[in-house]
């Protein structure tokens, strides 16, 4: 299993810097809909919709999507006011809806989750396409921020693991492999500020690492809430897309609460 997983990460990894780093602004768009609307069919498929709805949907997540991305290519920089909007809206769910609703493990009917997808999904979304926008290297920054966390905290956790982070929702996790990741993210912005972010002083070392440590419990919370929303479902994954992982959902949830607020940090620190 671990195999396979290796694997498939491999591949998708080296196809997605091909992409990153070669890809014009449509095509990367194109790409970045093409992975929302899988992870709106996957999430409508969570939460009970049937065959004949999951297309309709996934194409009105993707369409959203699509309208914000075309309204920022329209309006250039006057575009900032509504991708404000959207990442403040994904960092107010993720900071204030979603710890009690993990908390207190809600059950919300169909209509409350797909509104949900639309929060998880449509923001993240967004950030992906803006930040590629940026440069591809600000993109991959925090995209290896996330990974390096869930590496980090796979090992830790698997060494060292006692005591469980969440186990009514994904018992695998544990304090040991969270703790596990915030050192793993300190060493990896540590090293990029040395080498890239031409910082000085151990103040702007302070600031990446506080900013990394953020992002960290954020991802770990989009994980979380996949997993909750999979076990109210009663599945182990998503879905069967990726060999090893499972479907879209459980390659991306990490990243669906991290890069929102990864893409307002950039929004507000545009240099």
């Amino acid at each position: 299993m671990l195999k396979q997983r290796v694997i498939t990460a491999l591949i998708l990894g080296l196809l997605l810097l091909a992409a990153m780093f070669w890809l014009p602004a449509a095509g990367w768009a194109v790409l970045v809909l093409a992975v929302v609307a899988l992870g709106a069919f996957e999430w409508g498929r969570l939460a009970g919709l049937s065959a004949s709805v999951l297309a309709l949907y996934a194409a009105a997540l993707a369409g959203a999507l699509a309208a914000i991305i075309a309204y920022g290519v329209a309006h250039g920089r006057h575009a900032a006011e509504l991708q404000l909007a959207v990442y403040v809206l994904a960092v107010v769910f993720w900071g204030a809806a979603a710890p009690p609703w993990l908390a207190r493990g809600w059950r919300p009917g169909r209509g409350m989750l797909l509104l949900a997808g639309c929060v998880v999904l449509v923001p993240a979304g967004l950030a992906v396409n803006e930040l590629r926008a940026h440069s591809p290297s600000t993109l991959l920054f925090f995209l290896a921020l996330v990974w390096m966390a869930d590496t980090a905290a796979y090992f830790a956790g698997k060494k060292f693991g006692r005591r469980k982070l969440a186990p009514s929702i994904s018992p695998g996790k544990t304090w040991e492999g969270a703790v596990g990741a915030l050192l793993g993210v300190t060493l990896y912005v540590v090293l990029v500020g040395a080498l890239s972010l031409h910082l000085s002083g151990i103040a702007g070392y302070l600031k990446i690492v506080a900013a990394g440590w953020v992002l960290v419990a954020i991802s770990v919370e989009g994980d979380l809430f996949e997993s909750a929303i999979k076990r109210q479902a009663g599945v182990k994954d998503s879905g069967a897309l990726l060999p090893g992982h499972g479907g879209m959902l459980d390659r991306i949830d990490a990243l669906t609460s991290a890069l929102p607020l990864a893409g307002l940090i950039m929004l507000l620190n545009p240099s």
